[in-house]
């Protein structure tokens, strides 16, 4: 495997991280395709489309200010399971977190990602992701 490639998946999964957390919902939903995919059984549908999905971690961002916590991203175990030019099939662990001001710290979901990715210029986007929650079947 292409080391360079590999560090490159490495940052956009600490790129997204960091953008969803600081509120940044444009840049997030930028690290997709056009017609990117995210699909979680922790919301009703699956978002598709950039302009979803900016709306959809604008509204993350809205919830975790209303209940007066910073939420962040923790990913780990980043595991590219294939990797070609063009695309790569990565899986990874993601920890979302939540701290109440001025309180304690808990894990609202322990989840596991995979990630359909390709190449956009010199960088990688995600074009479909599928969540799956460690708590759910």
């Amino acid at each position: 495997m292409d080391g360079t490639q590999v560090t490159g998946i490495h940052q956009l999964y600490a790129r997204q991280s960091h953008l969803i957390d600081s509120g940044d919902a444009g840049g997030w939903a930028d690290t997709f395709t056009p017609d990117g995919e995210f699909h979680s059984p922790t919301y009703p549908a699956p978002v598709v489309g950039r302009t979803p999905l900016r709306d959809f971690a604008r509204d993350f961002a809205r919830d975790a200010r209303a209940g007066g916590e910073v939420r962040r991203h923790v990913v780990t175990n980043v595991y590219v399971e294939s990797l070609d030019p063009e695309e790569a099939r990565v899986s990874a662990y993601l920890q979302v977190m939540a701290t109440r001001v001025a309180g304690g710290t808990r894990v609202l979901r322990l989840t596991a990602l995979h990630d359909r990715l390709v190449r956009h210029g010199e960088d990688w986007r995600v074009a479909r992701r599928d969540v799956r929650r460690d708590d759910t079947a």
